[in-house]
């Protein structure tokens, strides 16, 4: 299925990326990947924030890229994070995405280096004309140092293989200008404000969330579509204390030490990234053991 501006839906997961001993634990993989085709997760979204992209290698980035395309097969569409704060670089991981079979790329604003709205539309417009493959813009403010108007998405929009923008600068009136200024799809980038982004036109989220429930992240979001906007609100407040414990330190620090709870990974996670403290990770595990996700 060729993704567009009017198919990018559903529930996203932003993957995980397990690592065992300092390499990539492709077993550990393939446990995760099963585990969301499972719980019907729409989207298979890997080597993003979630998936601890900045600490990978080239070689590693490109090479689990690979292997969730070729492991899912097309039973959903994959979409990879390749951005870069270079963005030969990001040319490099959007040029191999494509070659690789991925059905599309979620590229982030470049982190760092801070640039002006108009280094960020060239970014984007040079990646969008070098490639021919389903580009979703990534604004994550909070994380990068800079925030992407949406007059720049708007001009972005004019480009026909951008489809799509992940929001997660937190504002919904960010999110609701863009809806308002052009046509590309509205997914959420924050597991919390999903509910809020669909009632504003969003299509879906990608989500951290999903890792650890995502037959409960996937249902939300189709009675919100299908039109159960009373099943998609009691979900809502259902997954609302796992949206905000997953984020109580770093991500994916606690999705990864969640899953490792689970028995699903080790846990693994690379410098500077490291442990949970005690006390939160006490938290986590009273609404694990609360919501019955522990390994038994």
């Amino acid at each position: 299925m060729e993704l567009t501006r009017d198919n990018l839906k559903g529930s996203m997961v932003a993957l995980v990326t397990p690592f065992r001993h300092g390499k990539v634990d492709e077993r550990s993989l393939k446990r995760l990947l099963d585990f969301q085709l499972s719980g019907g997760t729409d989207v298979i979204v890997p080597c993003g924030t979630t998936g601890e992209a900045s600490t990978l290698s080239y070689e590693e980035h490109r090479g689990v890229m690979s292997f969730v395309v070729d492991y899912v097969r097309g039973r959903v569409p994959v979409i990879c994070g390749a951005g870069s704060n270079s963005t030969e670089e990001a040319l490099d991981l959007v040029r191999h995405a494509k070659k690789s079979g991925a059905d599309g790329v979620l590229v982030v604003t470049p982190y760092y280096n801070r640039p002006t709205q108009e280094g960020l539309y060239r970014h984007y417009e040079f990646l969008a004309k070098k490639v021919n493959i389903p580009i979703i813009l990534y604004n994550v403010p909070s994380r990068t140092g800079v925030s992407i108007a949406p007059e720049t998405v708007a001009r972005l929009a004019k480009l026909p293989n951008i489809i799509g923008i992940k929001e997660a600068s937190g504002s919904l009136e960010q999110a609701s200008r863009i809806v308002a200024a052009c046509n590309l799809a509205l997914i959420s980038g924050e597991d919390s404000l999903t509910l809020p982004l669909l009632s504003i036109g969003a299509t879906g989220v990608i989500s951290v969330v999903a890792n650890v429930v995502p037959k409960q992240v996937h249902e939300m979001v189709e009675a919100y579509l299908s039109g159960s906007v009373g099943r998609a609100k009691k979900l809502h407040h259902e997954l609302f204390s796992l949206s905000k414990i997953l984020f109580i330190e770093t991500n994916p620090i606690p999705a990864k030490t969640a899953l490792a709870l689970m028995g699903m990974i080790s846990g693994e996670l690379r410098l500077p990234l490291c442990e949970m403290g005690t006390e939160n990770r006490k938290k986590l595990v009273q609404l694990l053991k609360q919501r019955n996700l522990l390994r038994r």
